[in-house]
């Protein structure tokens, strides 16, 4: 089983996210795909229900899906809510990502580089 993290902060930011959009009851998807600078992006999507290869988490009353292949490469990984006089926004801080693109938006990992794009 993956170890994610998700943070008070965050949970609450995705429980009201959830609710403003009809699914209350809902589950955060947190994935990871090919792409970006640097070949890696993740992606956080609303689901209503789990795939057949998901695993479940559950953080702060938070319903978290994380694919078994995502898995390795979100191993350890924290979801932060961060609020600023600029507004807010999702942290994630991966362990596993040895190098990340100028903009943030894009990572690899030692053992994954995924399929890098011009940015």
């Amino acid at each position: 089983m993956s170890t994610i993290i998700l943070t008070e902060a965050a949970a609450y930011e995705v429980k009201d996210m959830m609710a403003k959009n009809g699914l209350p009851d809902g589950y955060l998807k947190v994935s990871v795909k090919g792409g970006g600078c640097t070949g890696l992006s993740y992606g956080m999507s609303a689901e209503e229900v789990p795939g057949d290869n998901d695993e479940l988490l559950n953080f702060y009353g938070v319903n978290v899906l994380v694919d078994k292949a995502d898995a390795p490469i979100l191993n350890g990984t924290t979801i932060d809510f961060k609020q600023s006089l600029m507004g807010g926004g999702f942290a994630i801080n991966n362990p596993n990502a040895i190098a990340a693109c100028g903009c943030g938006s894009s990572f690899r990992t030692r053992d994954v580089a995924g399929s890098p794009e011009n940015c």
